[in-house]
């Protein structure tokens, strides 16, 4: 074994580079080969004959995967080398590549042959002298970093070049998306990422362990295992936000994987889209479990608008339905769980048979039941009374119209200062993030109109023209309730698990109720304030589906200066928090800056100029909710100026990501925003990988630290 010079080490890379481009050439001829499977499926459409068109859709459709899987996985193909005891080099790539001969010269690194370039150490090497991670600029070898497994059986002649590639990989600069960890994986993250597919896999774990990036690759290596299951039914990956789902959305494409689905927490449901936050209070009661309650009576109640008296004249009869009557009818069509829309079809029949009890007139019998349905289902008055009485409900209408009502509907569920926080919240026009799964909710509740094809739609056979006259009216009057039974999943990934709530829990177990699930957590960084709602509210979710538990112990991310001042903040916020074990150190403290207020602003500005000096990637200004509108003109310019390294973000927008500096402003301002501040301020404060600085007016927060 020898010791690296600079030349020996760019003769490793010029090495390393012959056989990757072996490599990129076979991936360029596996491309032709699936572009010319394409040109054959389209010729294939011209054969005239359904099943030349058909041939031609399979056709097309595996090879443009194929060529999208190749171009995914284009940028740092190869990353991994394994040097074995038997003297086999093996390479370990983000997809797998055959020669010309189908011989394997890249395993794909979710394959079993390539488990071992995680799961060996230098305690336990199973065959595994040196492992080699190749640094990767597009096709281009730029560095290798080896770790020396088994000295003991180590050749003189092997090379061993850098300090190795995790210690490599963590002292590099941030930028604005998270990046596959496929060449850095540790043992214990890959643990998790190989469990059992089926039932419900936890990964916990302090700030910086890998957990979300663990959780990823786990998605591509089930897909990788059973793609038949995985693709055909779906993976969906929910997130906290937007800017977190936008941060993670390379790392599946990077690992071969285009088909998953990925969505924010505001985005679960189809047509609706929210990235807003209520404040505090609404938002802790619209996700809470009484929630539910008060959806089941808005759905059940007599809607907004709705008339509450018809009256009908039939030859000598005034036919009467009053408010009484309508409210038992309602009952009546709503009886046995039935949903209202799926009631629609029935509306018109109860209405009838209501009002034919009360025919006596002579002239009236004599033309019977059918002569008084022939006259009154197609009397104006009467279709209009139907379309106002019982028109089919789009979820979102319906939750438009819940703030004004939401004390009737309460039923005393909600405090006085809920109720407040509740009608406040819904003077805005759209949905905020915990509005989504209400919306959810309520599409459940209200269920699908059914058609005359479908086996609900059991109207009497005279009736069927009624319907037929308000179908194209209705269809544009539904918007989230049109399909609710497409939702289901083979697979269900959420991430930031601790802050979901009970509602949220709801919507996304009707997204897995068939599913697998990969559950990702900390309860120490929790935003959602009442966890044993939460907890009773996931175990529905999961629905008995038996769980495999995985904790990752060591912290990535922060420099252990960073992380022993957090896990003060954590002790604060919940009684014995996960703390992991921080790796590395800097030599950098945290800075913390006490300024007058009128002094606040441009303190900030020199703080950030100040970091941004220091740091090479990137840094994230974090503040309150008020604090962060309140600052976003001030400081405007200065964050132009940087060209996007530096944003403004607040407390729960930092979720699940990283800077290389982190600056936190007022954090009093953050620990009294909300009853789990404190958890809010830990997050915010381990979001920093190398510089963190605090800068407010008052530090009782400090104090407490103290």
């Amino acid at each position: 074994m020898s010791d690296t010079s600079a030349e020996q080490a760019q003769q490793e890379i010029a090495a390393e580079q012959a056989y990757v481009d072996n490599v990129y050439e076979r991936l360029g001829e596996s491309a032709k080969m699936a572009q010319s499977i394409v040109a054959e499926g389209f010729a294939r459409g011209h054969i005239g004959n359904e099943g030349g068109l058909v041939e031609r859709d399979a056709m097309v459709f595996q090879a443009s995967k194929r060529i999208s899987a190749l171009n995914a996985a284009h940028d740092g193909l190869v990353f991994g080398r394994l040097n074995l005891l038997d003297g086999e080099s093996r390479y370990v790539g983000r997809i797998g590549v055959r020669d010309e001969n189908r011989d394997v010269i890249v395993v794909d690194w979710r394959a079993p042959a390539a488990a071992i370039f995680y799961q060996a150490t230098a305690q336990d090497p199973a065959g595994v002298i040196r492992r080699r991670v190749l640094r990767c600029s597009g096709d281009k070898v730029i560095g290798v970093e080896d770790d020396l497994l088994d000295a003991a059986n180590a050749s003189e002649d092997l090379v061993i070049v850098g300090e190795g590639a995790l210690l490599a990989s963590l002292s590099r600069a941030r930028d604005n998306t998270m990046h596959s960890v496929v060449a850095t994986i540790q043992k214990e993250q890959d643990e998790a990422i190989r469990a059992p597919s089926r039932g419900a896999t936890t990964i916990g774990g302090g700030p910086g362990t890998g957990k979300t990036v663990v959780a990823l690759h786990r998605a591509a290596y089930l897909l990788y295992n059973d793609r038949r299951r995985f693709e055909s039914g779906g993976v969906l990956v929910v997130g906290p936000s937007n800017v977190f789902m936008n941060y993670i959305e390379r790392v599946l494409p990077s690992l071969g994987e285009t088909s998953v689905t990925l969505r924010s927490l505001g985005e679960v449901v189809d047509g609706v889209k929210s990235v807003r936050h209520d404040e505090p209070i609404a938002a802790a009661a619209k996700g809470s479990a009484r929630m539910a309650d008060v959806l089941v009576q808005a759905v059940r109640a007599a809607q907004p608008g709705e008339p509450n008296a018809f009256r009908f004249f039939y030859k000598d009869d005034i036919l009467r339905l009053d408010e009484r009557a309508l409210f038992r009818l309602r009952r009546d069509l709503l009886g046995n769980g039935a949903k209202r829309n799926r009631a629609y079809a029935k509306a018109p029949e109860h209405l009838i048979d209501a009002l034919w009890k009360q025919v006596s007139g002579e002239r009236a019998l004599e033309k019977g039941k059918e002569g008084f349905i022939d006259e009154i289902a197609t009397h104006d008055s009467f279709i209009d009374f139907v379309e106002a009485w019982w028109p089919p409900l789009d979820a979102i209408d319906v939750w438009r119209t819940l703030g004004e009502r939401i004390k009737q509907y309460a039923r005393g569920a909600f405090s006085q200062e809920e109720l407040r926080a509740l009608r406040v919240s819904w003077r805005h026009d759209d949905p905020a993030i915990e509005d989504v799964p209400l919306i959810d909710e309520l599409r459940y509740l209200l269920g699908e109109v059914p058609s005359e094809s479908d086996d609900a739609y059991d109207a009497p056979k005279h009736l069927m023209s009624f319907e037929r006259r308000e179908r194209e009216d209705r269809d544009e009057r539904l918007q989230a309730t049109k399909s609710i039974d497409d939702d289901g999943f083979a697979h269900v990934l959420v991430d930031e698990a601790q802050d979901l709530s009970p509602m949220q829990w709801r919507m996304l177990g009707r997204r897995g109720s068939h599913a697998s699930w990969t559950i990702v957590g900390d309860e120490a960084q929790s935003s959602w304030p009442y966890p044993a709602e939460s907890a009773a509210a996931r175990a529905k979710a999961l629905d008995g589906k038996p769980e495999h538990a995985f904790r990752l112990s060591t912290n990535y991310r922060n420099s252990a200066e960073i992380y022993d001042f957090a896990a003060g903040v954590a002790r604060i916020a919940v009684p014995n928090p996960d703390l992991p074990d921080a790796v590395r150190r800097t030599g950098e403290g945290p800075r913390h800056v006490l300024v007058e207020p009128g002094e606040a602003t441009a303190s900030l500005i020199d703080a950030i100029e100040d970091v941004a000096g220091r740091v090479e990637g990137t840094i994230a200004v974090v503040a309150s909710v008020e604090d962060r509108a309140r600052l976003a003109g001030p400081i405007a310019a200065t964050l132009e100026s940087f060209d996007g390294r530096v944003k403004l973000l607040d407390g729960l927008d930092t979720k699940g990501l990283e800077f290389d500096g982190v600056i936190v402003v007022e954090p009093d301002a953050i620990t009294d925003e909300s009853p789990s501040g404190w958890r809010t301020l830990y997050v915010v404060l381990t979001r920093a990988t190398q510089r963190l600085t605090t800068v407010g007016t008052t530090e009782r927060w400090l104090q407490r630290l103290r």
